[in-house]
């Protein structure tokens, strides 16, 4: 083979592997899930006082994120963000990562979290539940600077679900 061949692959590999690093990271992304760490007893009310969160990676190729971002809104108000940090997942598993809660108005936060929680959970109805909403949001760099972002909004007692999920794909 021409050597001017094997200098050519070798450059258009070397071009090509970030791209590819980060398109697959970016699928990974849009596949992740995720659940409480300990199954079936989440609660907003833990959510906002930190916590752990498995990560599952259903695909057969490395993925990493920068950032989970899980934001709660009632009545269009933000009552806090729940974050965790950058995490690479190996093909086909899972981590558990830690994530932490910031809020403006931590109490009030709480106060609204408690009380949807009783509501899931089968209680008395004080607020609509239908006003709470999730949005969850998954950072991942193209190329590690150009910011991509994946978003789901979702209601928050199909959320509650999902984090209570007693199995993931992993």
């Amino acid at each position: 083979m021409n050597r001017y061949t094997v200098i050519s692959a070798a450059a258009v590999a070397v071009i090509v592997a970030p791209f590819l690093y980060s398109g697959i990271s970016i699928l990974g992304a849009h596949e992740l899930e995720y659940r409480w760490a300990q199954p079936g007893r989440f609660s907003f009310f833990d959510l906002s006082n930190h916590g752990d969160v498995e990560l599952c990676n259903p695909l057969p190729f490395w993925t990493s994120f920068e950032a989970l971002k899980i934001d709660a809104y009632y009545d269009s108000a933000h009552h806090g963000t729940f974050t965790v940090g950058p995490a690479s997942l190996d093909p086909l598993a899972y981590a558990t990562k830690g994530g932490v809660f910031r809020s403006d108005g931590l109490a009030a936060s709480q106060h609204i979290f408690m009380t949807l929680d009783h509501e899931f959970d089968g209680g008395v109805l004080r607020l609509d539940p239908n006003r709470f909403v999730i949005v969850s949001s998954i950072e991942t760099p193209i190329l590690g600077f150009i910011p991509y972002t994946t978003s789901e909004k979702i209601s928050g007692f199909d959320f509650d679900q999902m984090m209570n999920s007693l199995s993931l794909s992993c």
